[in-house]
C-alpha cells in the first residue's frame, strides 16, 4: 500500500482493503458471467435451429459422416488442448503477478509453440489420420470422396483454431468477457448464414457445409488476432526465446498432454468404436446427443470461464484459503445450474427430439439422456482442475486422470464384443467420470489442504440432497402434463421454478440463503419503486 515512511497501517484498514478487493473480484466474476450467458443464450437458439436444418439438409448418414470424420481430426486435439491449459495458466498467472515483461514473453512463446503444434498436427492428420479414414472406418463407398473433402476442410479449420489459442487465452485471462461474448455471437451469426446458404446452394451439401465452416473459422481467427493486437500490449508478436520459461511451459503442457489423451479417447475415440461396431446412422444419433450436450454444457462452462482466472490469480497472490472457497462455490453452483436444465430435459427427451427434429435415428433418445447425465457429473470438475493447474503441480493429477479416461476405450470395446448395445459406451463414461471427480478432490487436498468436513457439508451433501429432490419432483411432474408443445413449455417453466426452490431449501447454507434473500429484496424494491414513480 502507498503510505508515508514510518506510517503504520491499522489491521482494521488492511482487513477493509482485503474485503473490498474480494468484493471487487466477485463483482467482476458476476459481470463476466452475465456477458457470457447472453452470448450463450444466442448461441443456444442459433445452434438448435442450425442443427435442425443441417440434419434435414444432410440426412442421417451424411450427418453421421460429417461428425465422424471431423472427430478423427479432433482426436489429435490432445496435442493442442495441453497447450491451451498451459497458455491460459501462465498468462493468467503473470497477470496476477503484474510482471508485464514476463507476460509478453509468455505470449510470444505460446504463439511460437502453437504454430509448431499446428505443423505437427497437419503431418499426423495427413498420414495416420488419412490412412485410418480410408482403410478402417465404416463409410459407404458412394460417400467416401465427400468424406475425404470434409476431412481436408476439417484439418484446415482445426489448424486455424489451434493458432488462435494464445489470443483467446489473453481475452479470457484479461477477463474481457464482454468482447468474448460479442465475438461468440458474431460467430454463431456466421453459422446461421451457413445454414441459409446450405438450403439454396445446389452442390453436394456435405462438402459445401464443411467448406463454409472452414471459412467461418478463418474469419474468426483474423478477428481475434486484430482485437488482441490492438487492445493487449503483450499481443505484439516477436520471436522470443527463454529456455527456462519454455521448459516450464512444456513441462506443464507435457503432463496436461497425458490428461488430454484420456479425454480425446473418451469424447472422440468412443465415436470411432461405435462406428466400428455399428454404422453411421448410430454415429448420427450419438452426434445429435453430443450437440445437445455441448449446448447445455455452456450453462456451467460460461460460469466457470468467468471464474477460472480469479482462481489462478488468487493462488498467484498467495490467497489459498480464498481460492478454495471459490473452488467449492464454483463446483456447487455449476452443478446447480446444470441440474435446473438437465433434469427436465432427461424426463422429456423423447418429446423434445420429435418436436425438434421430427424423424430421429434409433438410440437418439437414450444417447441424449445419458449424455446429459454425463454432463451433469462433469460440471463439478472445472474449478477443481483449474485450482490444480494453478499450483503447477500437475504430474500425478494428469497421469491418474489420463489412465482413468483412457480406460473408457478398452472397457467399452470388450463390453461391446459380448453385448450388442451402443449405450454401453456412455455407461462406461459415466462410471469413469465419477471416479475422476473423486480423484481430483483427493489430489487437490494433498496439494492445497482443505477440510473434508467442509467439503462434504458445503458441497457434496447439498448436491446429493438437491439432486434427489429435483429429480423426483421433475420426473413426477412430467407424468401429469399432457404431451403437447404448449404443455411442454409450461412443464419446463414449472420445473425450473420447483428446482430453484428445492435447491434453495436443500442446497444453500444459511449465509447463502441470506444473500439470495437480500438480492431478491433489493431487486423487488427497485421494481416497485420504479413502478410507483
Amino acid at each position: 500500500p502507498d503510505r508515508c515512511p514510518g506510517q503504520d497501517i491499522h489491521p482494521r484498514h488492511i482487513c477493509k482493503r482485503l474485503i473490498m478487493a474480494l468484493i471487487s473480484s466477485n463483482r467482476q466474476i458476476a459481470k463476466n458471467t452475465i456477458f457470457l450467458y447472453l452470448r450463450m443464450f444466442v448461441t443456444i437458439v442459433v445452434n438448435l435451429y442450425a442443427v435442425k436444418v443441417v440434419w434435414s439438409a444432410l440426412g442421417v448418414d451424411d450427418y453421421g459422416i460429417y461428425n465422424l470424420v471431423g472427430g478423427i481430426v479432433v482426436m489429435f486435439a490432445f496435442l493442442n488442448n495441453a497447450m491451451i491449459a498451459s497458455s491460459q495458466r501462465f498468462i493468467s498467472f503473470e497477470i496476477g503477478t503484474g510482471n508485464q515483461e514476463k507476460l509478453q514473453q509468455v505470449f510470444a512463446i505460446s504463439v511460437t509453440i502453437h504454430v509448431t503444434l499446428a505443423i505437427i498436427i497437419l503431418i499426423l492428420t495427413e498420414t495416420v489420420g488419412l490412412w485410418f479414414l480410408n482403410e478402417k472406418l465404416n463409410i459407404p463407398d458412394s460417400r467416401m470422396s465427400a468424406a475425404n473433402w470434409v476431412y481436408q476442410f476439417s484439418i484446415i479449420s482445426f489448424i486455424a483454431n489451434v493458432i488462435s489459442v494464445p489470443y483467446n487465452a489473453c481475452i479470457v485471462a484479461h477477463e474481457h468477457m464482454k468482447v468474448f461474448g460479442y465475438l461468440g455471437v458474431l460467430e454463431v451469426m456466421f453459422k446461421l448464414a451457413i445454414v441459409f446458404l446450405l438450403m439454396v446452394i445446389p452442390f453436394d451439401k456435405l462438402v459445401t457445409y464443411a467448406a463454409l465452416v472452414l471459412g467461418v473459422s478463418i474469419i474468426m481467427r483474423i478477428i481475434y488476432g486484430i482485437y488482441c493486437s490492438r487492445n493487449f500490449q503483450e499481443c505484439q508478436y516477436s520471436f522470443k526465446t527463454d529456455r527456462k520459461l519454455i521448459r516450464s511451459m512444456f513441462s506443464f503442457a507435457g503432463w496436461s498432454f497425458l490428461g488430454n489423451i484420456g479425454f480425446s479417447v473418451r469424447d472422440q475415440g468412443l465415436n470411432i468404436v461405435v462406428n466400428l461396431f455399428f454404422n453411421v446412422a448410430v454415429n448420427a444419433a450419438k452426434s445429435i446427443a453430443n450437440q445437445i450436450g455441448y449446448v447445455i454444457n455452456g450453462f456451467y462452462q460460461n460460469f466457470q470461464m468467468a471464474l477460472n482466472p480469479q482462481i489462478t490469480k488468487r493462488y498467484a497472490a498467495g490467497e489459498t484459503a480464498s481460492m478454495i472457497d471459490l473452488v467449492f462455490s464454483g463446483c456447487k453452483y455449476s452443478v446447480f445450474l446444470m441440474m435446473i436444465m438437465v433434469v427436465p430435459l432427461i424426463a422429456s427427451a423423447d418429446q423434445i427430439l420429435h418436436i425438434w427434429l421430427g424423424n430421429i435415428a434409433p438410440y437418439t433418445v437414450g444417447f441424449m439422456q445419458l449424455t446429459l447425465l454425463l454432463s451433469l457429473i462433469d460440471s463439478i470438475t472445472g474449478p477443481v482442475t483449474t485450482a490444480l493447474q494453478a499450483t503447477g503441480r500437475i504430474m500425478k493429477f494428469q497421469i491418474l486422470i489420463s489412465i482413468i479416461m483412457t480406460l473408457n476405450l478398452p472397457i467399452a470395446w470388450i463390453w461391446l464384443t459380448f453385448h450388442d448395445d451402443p449405450y454401453i459406451v456412455l455407461f462406461v463414461s459415466i462410471i469413469t467420470s465419477i471416479i475422476a471427480v473423486i480423484t481430483r478432490l483427493l489430489l487437490l487436498h494433498n496439494i492445497v489442504p482443505y477440510s473434508y468436513h467442509i467439503c462434504f457439508n458445503n458441497v457434496i451433501f447439498p448436491i446429493i440432497f438437491s439432486l434427489v429432490g429435483v429429480s423426483s419432483i421433475g420426473w413426477l411432474t412430467y407424468q401429469f402434463f399432457p404431451k403437447t408443445f404448449l404443455w411442454l413449455i409450461l412443464y419446463g417453466c414449472t420445473s425450473v421454478v420447483c428446482s430453484s426452490i428445492i435447491i434453495y431449501i436443500l442446497g444453500l447454507n444459511h449465509k447463502e440463503k441470506t444473500s439470495v434473500r437480500a438480492i431478491l429484496k433489493s431487486n423487488l424494491d427497485k421494481l416497485f419503486n420504479n413502478t410507483t414513480v
